[in-house]
């Protein structure tokens, strides 16, 4: 397999009033070409500070982190959808490309392309307020794709929706994302989204985060994410994660 990304014993200290705070200690983690990569863990343990330094978000202390493609591109997912709301859902979905100075004929036309195939097209001319909020996200999935990303990056994105849309949404992702044949990797404390998803789960210990466990995902190819969690086998994984987390930090 192509390896992508290669993390090697990442470490992340802040300094506060009260002392250094060690937040992330030696991570290690390779990410192959479209993998799908959970990471869960409990809350506050250090799973979005990891997402932001391999989003260069923040900076690590300690560790390396290396592209094994020359200009290997990353997309941010994050928990809010983030639209503006005096732009519309096309524009909105432009706006990375309008920012790096990249919005082409043919880019514009692979973003109405994206609209059209994921049902979006007729709310193109429409305002953010117009759209549920897992439409939202699907609009802010597509923004991210627009830049055509290697790696996409999942920061809890669908933790404000309701149980039902979460589910649903959850489900278009998926499809979306394994449709463009994208990498990616998702955090979540949500057990049962994790193994629905992902190929790997990853599971952090709590602060300061290490790699407690890693779970190859193995269940019946060819299945969305809602018709993964009825597979015999789904539960045996949710049990055996459900184990390994931490409850307190």
């Amino acid at each position: 397999m192509n390896k992508l990304l290669d993390i090697k014993n990442i470490t992340k200290k802040y300094n506060t009033e009260d002392g250094e705070i060690n937040a992330i200690e030696n991570i290690n983690l390779e990410v192959y070409k479209n993998e799908f990569i959970a990471i869960v863990g409990s809350s506050g343990c250090g799973k979005s500070t990891l997402l932001n330094i391999i989003s260069g978000l923040e900076e690590k202390t300690s560790g390396t982190i290396n592209f094994n493609e020359p200009n290997l591109k990353i997309g941010y997912m994050f928990q809010s959808d983030c639209l503006f709301p005096w732009l519309t859902i096309y524009e909105n979905c432009l706006i990375g490309l309008t920012i790096e100075k990249q919005k082409t004929k043919e880019k514009e036309e692979y973003v109405k392309s994206l609209l059209k195939k994921y049902n979006l097209w007729e709310f193109s001319d429409k305002y953010p307020s117009c759209l549920s909020g897992g439409m939202k996200q699907r609009v802010a999935l597509i923004r991210t794709l627009a830049i055509h990303p290697d790696i996409l990056l999942l920061d809890e994105p669908f933790s404000a929706l309701d149980y039902q849309s979460r589910l649903a949404i959850s489900n278009d992702v998926y499809e979306i994302i394994k449709n463009e044949k994208k990498t990616a990797i998702i955090v979540t404390h949500d057990i049962a989204e994790a193994i629905s998803l992902s190929d790997k789960v990853y599971i952090l210990s709590k602060r300061p985060c290490t790699i407690k466990k890693m779970y190859s995902i193995d269940l019946k190819e060819n299945q969305n994410p809602i018709a993964k969690r009825k597979d015999k086998k789904f539960m045996e994984y949710y049990d055996k994660i459900w184990e390994s987390i931490d409850t307190n930090v």
